[in-house]
């Protein structure tokens, strides 16, 4: 690294954002000595539209745009990014294929008095911005009301306990990673709700010819996290899905060289919802994920992804 010891590391301006960067940047000044990074913090479409739920404008792409201009422009190196707001679908000439050690995938309940999601009372209100928890949330308990929640995770927490909010789920990897984890009422097993593609999971993107960097990279990547996303991304690349559509997946490693996959795939109501399971050698990851949704598809996947596109 003795042409470049700087590298500049493009990140959102969130609390969470420059938690995961500085990580992210310490981890490597650690492990390559001589070389510093120097955090560039870039705001996003997604940060400045906060009143509106994410299914309304535009989805996934609205964290990454920004930075993934910054990138091509080479005004930046690399950058961190929480990768379900990833795209499956990347600009020519970047990629993600660096995965740090996953966090906790679950969801996190987190209820203002105290109360597990099966005691709060008929009528109660729960806070969240996901389309997939929506679904999920209204097929467990469809006498609660469920409001749109968008904002910072700090930002959601203080509307919880200002009143607003009965409850709110979050992922619990991001308030694990800032220490929040005392707020939590119960995670959410996966098999009850089952998470976001990639929740949990960090994803590193760079420019495809650098090289150098990707060896540098190397140094914080995690094979056994990699596998897991690689299967779940298939997934949602099979389904063809986005934020417009309640589609969650997890994958699980089983032993040495079994995983398995859980998908979900389900309208915002929550009346039809389709979940399933399939198991294959963990060197099929990205085989498994699409097999899954090709079977969830056939299952009765594609009349819900037609009937909430029609909606839309």
């Amino acid at each position: 690294m003795k042409e470049r010891p700087i590298l500049k590391l493009g990140t959102r301006k969130s609390l969470l954002a420059l938690t995961q960067s500085t990580w992210v940047k310490n981890r490597l000044e650690i492990l390559r000595p001589g070389i510093t990074i120097e955090l560039v913090k870039i705001t996003t479409r997604g940060d400045k539209i906060l009143d509106v739920p994410l299914a309304m404008i535009g989805g996934k792409g609205l964290f990454v745009k920004e930075i993934e201009d910054a990138l091509l422009k080479k005004e930046i190196d690399l950058a961190v990014h929480s990768l379900k707001d990833v795209p499956t679908e990347l600009p020519e000439g970047l990629e993600v294929s660096i995965f740090p050690e996953r966090e906790d995938a679950r969801d996190a309940f987190i209820s203002r008095k105290g109360l597990p999601i099966d005691r709060l009372p008929p009528g109660a209100r729960v806070g969240t911005s996901s389309l997939r928890r929506i679904a999920q949330l209204k097929a467990m308990r469809p006498d609660l009301e469920v409001v749109s929640l968008r904002g910072n995770l700090d930002t959601r927490l203080k509307k919880l306990y200002d009143k607003k909010f009965d409850a709110i789920i979050l992922a619990a990897a991001g308030l694990k990673r800032l220490g929040l984890e005392k707020n939590v009422t119960h995670y959410m097993q996966q098999g009850v709700m089952v998470p976001a593609i990639g929740q949990g999971a960090l994803g590193i993107e760079f420019r495809s010819g650098d090289t150098e960097l990707r060896g540098t990279l190397g140094l914080i990547h995690h094979e056994n996290t990699a596998t897991c996303v690689k299967a779940e991304r298939a997934f949602l690349v099979k389904l063809g899905g986005g934020c417009q559509v309640p589609i969650g997946a997890f994958a699980e490693l089983k032993g040495p060289d079994r995983m398995i996959l859980t998908g979900l795939v389900g309208n915002e109501t929550g009346t039809r919802i389709i979940k399933m399971q399939k198991e294959a050698r963990r060197d099929l990851a990205e085989w498994l994920g699409g097999s899954l949704g090709e079977e969830m598809l056939a299952a009765g996947g594609s009349e819900i992804l037609k009937e909430v596109y029609a909606k839309g």
